[in-house]
């Protein structure tokens, strides 16, 4: 290899490393935008070369500037690719294999939630051994955030900001199960944040208990909950810091492979449909 080709692919090499530096940079000021004056201060290089950067990242589509305040963002073009990419590994795809270590270990049934606006939906499912009841039902079933375990945990761990608005739009629609009233969930929330998980022994549903953890994307966001229905018999005080461990465990693993972008979060009914289709094949 000549020495040009050397120094050429090291320029390269160079170039590339300090485009991903910028598009970092940026994604830190996503909401306001940020001056290249500023952010050639932050990652280190002259306001000449970051300008070039810029240009160039601008040229390809991953960057774009407000005319107006000459503020830099990423583009619409960048956030359309990661959408593209999340589609590889759905999360319902993802989570099967845990649903079913899960209930092989357990024997119960183990669910699978996910946040849709104001509402949580099952999005997946495996039967344990024993027949239980639940507020969702089966697959596809739907309850306002707050109610049951796995849709309460969700709750309790999105930003304040956002669990407010959802407190406020979903009071009113839990007054006709007649113990959801707003001391109750705030203090359902402020312990389900606490301890990491939520657990009933005993609770609406006559003689059915349940258990869930959240399940966070790898921006860390909450996005789902595993659970557990079961009886009540069978989440006993010896019992349940066994499924809490087993089930920490597994939302830990599986919140390292969740792309924030993945279509699924947005569209749970349409993962459900297109699971089930692929699955009757």
């Amino acid at each position: 290899m000549s020495t040009d080709t050397s120094e050429d692919n090291s320029h390269q090499r160079g170039t590339l490393h300090r485009s991903f530096l910028v598009m970092r940079a940026l994604a830190a000021h996503q909401t306001e935008g940020v001056r290249v004056t500023h952010l050639a201060k932050e990652i280190g290089l002259t306001q000449a070369t970051t300008h070039r950067l810029l240009q160039g990242l601008i040229q390809e589509g991953m960057v774009e500037q407000d005319q107006v305040h000459k503020l830099y963002r990423l583009s619409l073009d960048l956030f359309s690719l990661a959408a593209q990419a999340g589609a590889v590994s759905d999360l319902r795809s993802l989570a099967r294999p845990v649903l079913l270590r899960l209930c092989a270990s357990l024997n119960d049934t183990v669910i699978l939630m996910v946040r849709s606006g104001f509402d949580a939906v099952c999005l997946d499912r495996i039967e344990g051994q024993f027949p239980i009841r639940t507020f969702t039902g089966d697959i596809g079933g739907r309850v306002a955030l707050g109610v049951g375990q796995g849709s309460l945990v969700i709750l309790a761990n999105l930003p304040e900001a956002e669990r407010e608005e959802v407190l406020r739009f979903n009071l009113p629609r839990m007054q006709h199960y007649n113990v959801y009233d707003e001391v109750y969930m705030r203090t359902e929330i402020d312990k389900a944040h606490r301890q990491g998980y939520t657990a009933k022994n005993s609770g609406l549903l006559e003689g059915m208990a349940g258990l869930a953890v959240p399940v966070f994307d790898r921006g860390g966001q909450v996005v789902a909950a595993l659970s557990i229905g079961t009886h009540t018999a069978r989440l006993s005080d010896e019992r349940l810091p066994i499924v809490r461990d087993m089930l920490l465990r597994e939302a830990k693993t599986l919140s390292a492979q969740i792309n924030p972008f993945d279509p699924t979060l947005r569209h749970p009914m349409h993962a459900i449909s297109t699971g089930d289709r692929t699955r009757s094949m």
